[in-house]
């Protein structure tokens, strides 16, 4: 008998754990080779591991278990019979639409289970009314209630709680569910830069005109030639390394007592995903033109949402850049990524007033955020930095002719 075993991978030599979040495929279902089988979940990343042989699965850990990297969680039998029925190996129960069958006196509904457990009372305090003493959820939601059933009507209570604030499914007002080890990490990561930096922000705000009339001018026939769209990202990608040029210290990190400074351009372009918020890095970003940039991030981005990226792709940069913008943020703050020294932040683009020449006229501006540790940075460099950014994106054409 030909049996594969399925153990976790290690996403990065720092990673020791991870965390069954999800399994694709059911107990005792068929797998064929590269199949997505399960979604483990670590501190840095989200990762699909795939089937390396078709065969049977047979899972050995549930859902929601934390297994320490190598650790074997199932195994495939490329020779044996797949089952007729098979469901996915889960930590908790969970509620599901399903005939009522026969039970034995005391028995417990998975819903009224998970309700009671939310509540932390115990099973047996409830008498159950549902077929042969089955306990529903409505006994479990009802077991909570301050007043004892009568067995006539009730008087009602001098001030009754409107009907839109019943308790509706699963029983109760409110969901609990464990946090994501990816989001467990960003907590720690974010009260870490809040505790150990000396953050501010300074601000600035660029006109779009440019380059907006630049992609209507070009955009197709870039497209057409590369592949790949150009957007505002690769502009402001190319914006910030020369700006961190300019001002090498934006570029650098403490390290102890020593301030080293890092003479390599790694960007990272934070990208949301289902899990949370991920910074891929950007590497070599002084090295590539605008066509490559937006191919890299496109394929950053989606191995991201997608799941496959992986530690080593985030990590090592050297300065960030978040955009807000696409979700409507007119201004922000940005929160630092340590060891890195600062971060610029991007926002949506809103048509205003504003003076060119002496004139009153509409343009489509954006304002911007550089956020910087101040125990490196001073406020004077900071400014220029930004000033920087702005010149190169309301002027495109300097960075493509290196001026």
């Amino acid at each position: 008998m030909a049996v594969e075993l399925i153990k976790v991978p290690s996403p990065g030599e720092s990673v020791t754990e991870g965390r069954i979040a999800k399994w694709y495929k059911p107990d005792g279902s068929a797998v064929k080779v590269d199949e997505p089988l399960f979604e483990l979940e670590s501190d840095k990343a989200a990762q699909t591991v795939t089937a390396q042989v078709a065969g049977v699965l047979k899972i050995k850990v549930p859902e929601g278990d934390t297994v320490p990297i190598g650790a074997v969680v199932g195994e495939i039998d490329s020779a044996g019979t797949p089952a007729a029925s098979a469901a996915p190996a889960q930590a908790t129960p969970k509620p599901t639409a399903a005939a009522p069958q026969p039970a034995s006196e005391g028995a417990v509904s998975p819903a009224a289970q998970r309700v009671l457990a939310e509540r932390g009372v115990d099973a047996g305090q409830v008498t159950g009314t549902g077929p042969k003493g089955v306990v529903t959820k409505e006994d479990a939601v009802g077991y909570q209630s301050p007043a004892p059933k009568a067995n006539g009507p009730a008087a009602a209570p001098p001030t009754s709680p409107p009907p839109a604030a019943k308790p509706t499914a699963p029983g109760s007002r409110e969901t609990r569910q464990p946090m994501s080890m990816i989001r467990k990490r960003i907590a720690e990561r974010l009260l870490e830069s809040q505790n150990t930096t000396a953050t501010l922000t300074t601000f600035n705000e660029a006109d779009m005109t440019a380059i907006q009339d630049l992609r209507a001018k070009y955009n197709e026939k870039f497209e057409k030639k590369h592949g790949v769209k150009l957007g505002f990202m690769s502009v402001f990608v190319r914006a910030a390394v020369e700006a961190l040029k300019a001002f090498p210290s934006a570029n650098a990190r403490i390290d102890g007592g020593d301030i080293v400074t890092q003479h390599f351009y790694d960007i990272g372009v934070a990208v949301s995903t289902e899990k949370g918020l991920v910074v891929p890095i950007l590497r070599g970003a002084d090295q590539l033109n605008f066509a490559a940039i937006e191919k890299a991030i496109g394929d950053l981005a989606k191995r991201a949402r997608d799941g496959k990226i992986g530690v080593p792709d985030m990590t090592g940069g050297t300065f960030t850049i978040t955009n807000g913008g696409v979700f409507g943020s007119l201004l922000s703050t940005p929160i630092l990524n340590p060891p890195q020294t600062a971060i610029l932040g991007m926002h949506t683009i809103q048509k205003r007033a504003v003076v060119v020449n002496d004139q009153i006229v509409i343009r489509p501006m954006m304002y911007l955020a550089l956020s910087y540790d101040h125990r490196l940075i001073d406020g004077r460099e900071a400014v220029q930095f930004l000033v920087r950014v702005k010149e190169c994106v309301e002027n495109p054409e300097r960075m493509l002719l290196e001026i």
